[in-house]
Order: C-alpha cells, then structure tokens, then sequence
C-alpha cells in the first residue's frame, strides 16, 4: 500500500471518530437527564415529600389580616380617646385639681358614668353630673368601651404573628373575606359576638363590657 492510501485511511477513520463521539455524548446527556426526572417524579400517596403541611391555609390567613386597615381603625378610636382625656384634663383645670390627678372612669349597670380617683367626695359628684349631661362625652365613652378592647386584640394578635408567625384563631373567625366587611364596627360586633356565645382566654380582656374603664394619669 502506499503511503498516499495509508495517509487516507488513516484520515478518514480519524474522521469517523470524532463524527461519533458527539453522539455517544448525548446519548450520556440523555440518559443523565432520565435519571434525573425519574428522581425528582411524584411519588406515590404513601410518600410523605409531598404532604401538604399547611402553610398555605397560614399563607391565606396572614394575607387577609395584611388587608385589614388598622391605620384607620387606631385613627377612629384615638379620636374618642383624645377627646376623653381633653374633656377630664379640662374637669381638672376647672375644678383647680392638679393636673396630675389619678381619674378613673367607667359605667355603671345602668349606664350612668362613674368617676374613681382620690377626689373629694363633693368634686367627685360634680364630676360626675357634668359628664352625664355630657352626650358627646358620654357617647365618646361608651363607642370606646367597646372598639378599644377589639383594636387591642387585634393589634396584639397581628403582632405576634408578624413577630412569631403565630396564627390566632379568634382573628381569623373575626376578619370576612370580604372586606367590605371588615369595617371597625363588623370586626367590634362579631369580636362581641364570639365574647357572648364562646368566653375564652383570647378574649378574656373584653369577658365583662361593663368593667371597662379609661384611666387619666394611672396605669391602672
């Protein structure tokens, strides 16, 4: 054979191999991504890896409190709060009373405002005449019996759940899907609602309507 025929023959094997190497190549690519789909294929019900652990409901219920505009309900309720301690500040002043004198104010049974303090029995009746005659004072007072324990629940409960990521059952009865009704009054009368029918330890802040009292200059 001469030397020009081996050159070619060598040449042309050597072509035919590198023609073939790419396709043994693939062929390994194919075969690697085979085995990597059959691991990552669903398993069978028995196969925990794909057990719902229930983070969406959690997901679900974090974002529908996310929604509620506890802005505007802490701005509602600090209007009667504001206008609560300006109206007793003023009783103070208008009665020459330090204005660091403790006053407690609550209702009684039958609805009628009470004023606890280290007053003078006389200065304690007077008081208390000019703020039942108040209907402003008296309204403010009784709008704020109830929406300042609720947007207090509530603002604890979203707290700790921003904080911990602890979902509290009692919120999530509370807020609709709707959030048309999710008005501070809707949340107030079902927050109420569940007081009545259900007293437990969430809400026990709020188990007696009654014994709700706003208190100047104590922490009482």
């Amino acid at each position: 054979m001469s030397l020009l025929s081996s050159l070619i023959q060598a040449s042309t094997r050597f072509q035919q191999t590198l023609e073939n190497r790419p396709s043994a190549g693939a062929e390994e690519q194919r075969a690697k991504a085979a085995g990597s789909l059959e691991a990552v294929s669903p398993s069978g019900p028995g196969d925990d890896r794909f057990t719902p652990s229930g983070d969406s409901l959690s997901d679900t219920s974090r974002l529908k409190s996310q929604k509620l505009p506890l802005a505007d309900y802490k701005q509602t309720v600090g209007q009667d709060l504001a206008f609560i301690r300006e109206t007793l500040r003023h009783k103070l002043a208008e009665y020459s009373l330090n204005p660091a004198t403790a006053i407690s104010v609550n209702k009684n049974d039958s609805g009628k405002i009470e004023v606890g303090g280290t007053l003078a029995e006389e200065t304690r009746t007077r008081i208390e005449n000019d703020l039942n005659v108040n209907k402003n004072f008296s309204d403010a007072f009784s709008r704020l019996s109830v929406n300042e324990p609720t947007l207090h629940f509530m603002d604890n409960a979203l707290k700790l759940n921003q904080a911990y990521g602890v979902n509290n059952s009692l919120l999530d009865t509370l807020i609709s899907e709707n959030q048309q009704f999710n008005g501070l009054q809707d949340l107030v009368h079902r927050y109420d609602t569940l007081r009545r029918s259900a007293p437990t330890d969430q809400i026990e802040v709020a188990a007696n309507r009654g014994a709700y009292a706003f208190n100047l200059n104590t922490r009482a």
